[in-house]
């Protein structure tokens, strides 16, 4: 019998009682979420701007294919001058992408992105940079509470992204974009 077999079948022998999982109530601090929202999200490097209609964001979009940017836009009623690739890896030069998000996160700045969202669920870690478009009355005040509204079957995707990619070594270096989105644009509309 070789270690690992030995080591599985001691594991076999053991039998644990069953243990009931812990409640965990977290009030909730809903006190100037926008507010917690955006100051969080800043710290994680992203930013937020706040809108009262998508024609306001649709002229960033503008803004950006006329500086010859490859935008993509999965929003309904946002138009970008690029089509979402068959395959995922042809979406490496996109230089924007915008994608709807479910809610927003405000202790934490993130945001929630389904896949069905984004076509491909590459395309939030792909792209260049990443804008998300997210109404101002789906902002819940911690993860306690988002987990409550966030329902996924099994074999969806789905994530929380809080800001651009950013990583640090163990001499506390910080790099944005070092693996994924170097910029994070967050627009709230409401």
């Amino acid at each position: 019998m070789s270690s690992r077999d030995a080591i599985f079948a001691a594991l076999d022998t053991c039998s644990l009682p069953d243990a009931p999982m812990p409640t965990i109530t977290v009030e909730p601090n809903n006190t100037d979420l926008i507010g917690q929202y955006e100051a969080n999200l800043a710290k994680v490097g992203g930013t937020l701007v706040q809108v009262s209609s998508l024609e306001e964001v649709q002229a960033q979009l503008n803004a950006a294919m006329a500086d010859n940017q490859q935008v993509i836009s999965r929003v309904e009623g946002l138009t970008g001058n690029r089509e979402l690739d068959a395959k995922p890896h042809d979406l490496h030069n996109v230089d924007l992408a915008i994608v709807d998000a479910e809610l927003a996160v405000a202790e934490n700045g993130a945001v929630f992105v389904r896949e069905t969202a984004s076509g491909h669920r590459v395309l939030p870690y792909i792209t260049e940079n990443l804008a998300v478009v997210v109404k101002r009355d789906t902002t819940v005040a911690n993860m306690h509470e988002a987990i409550k509204v966030v329902k996924l079957e099994s074999g969806q995707h789905g994530a929380f992204i809080a800001g651009p990619s950013k990583t640090a070594d163990i001499e506390q270096a910080l790099v944005i974009g070092a693996h994924g989105a170097c910029s994070m644009t967050v627009y709230m509309i409401g």
